[in-house]
């Protein structure tokens, strides 16, 4: 049974229509053969994704969002920290709205979850593809 939520933490963005994302997110999984299980997006600050961006993968970068998988079997499951500031920041640099960015980053934590990465440029390619058509899926629904 799928528990999807989203929740904020120091800061008090709320996520606009929460059971359309939840859906979305919840169709992706199912996409690649798998089950969503227990996903938690917590919305924050660039402080507070730092923080746990230097004490759990030891960078001191600012990063957009940070994955913990939890994974079990086929069952998705994971924590998915998303920094509010660096959302917006970046929405602006690449000439876009925040929702579609936010959504890009939403689903690229889901896609990490789902085993793809994005350590070399192939790697990157083909989760932006990926990317790419899972936001073709959420103007769908």
């Amino acid at each position: 049974m799928s528990n999807v939520t989203f929740v904020s933490n120091q800061t008090d963005f709320k996520l606009k229509q929460a059971s359309r994302h939840r859906t979305w997110v919840e169709r992706i999984i199912i996409a690649n053969h798998k089950f969503p299980s227990d996903i938690q997006f917590i919305f924050s600050t660039d402080d507070f994704i730092a923080d746990l961006n230097k004490q759990y993968l030891h960078h001191s970068t600012l990063t957009d969002i940070i994955t913990f998988n939890y994974n079990s079997g086929n069952y998705i499951s994971g924590d998915i920290f998303i920094s509010i500031d660096r959302v917006k920041e970046n929405a602006e640099k690449f000439k876009t709205d925040f929702y579609p960015e936010l959504q890009r980053v939403m689903i690229h934590g889901i896609l990490h979850l789902l085993g793809y990465n994005d350590k070399t440029e192939a790697e990157k390619r083909k989760i932006r593809k990926k990317e790419d058509e899972s936001l073709q899926i959420l103007d769908r629904i």
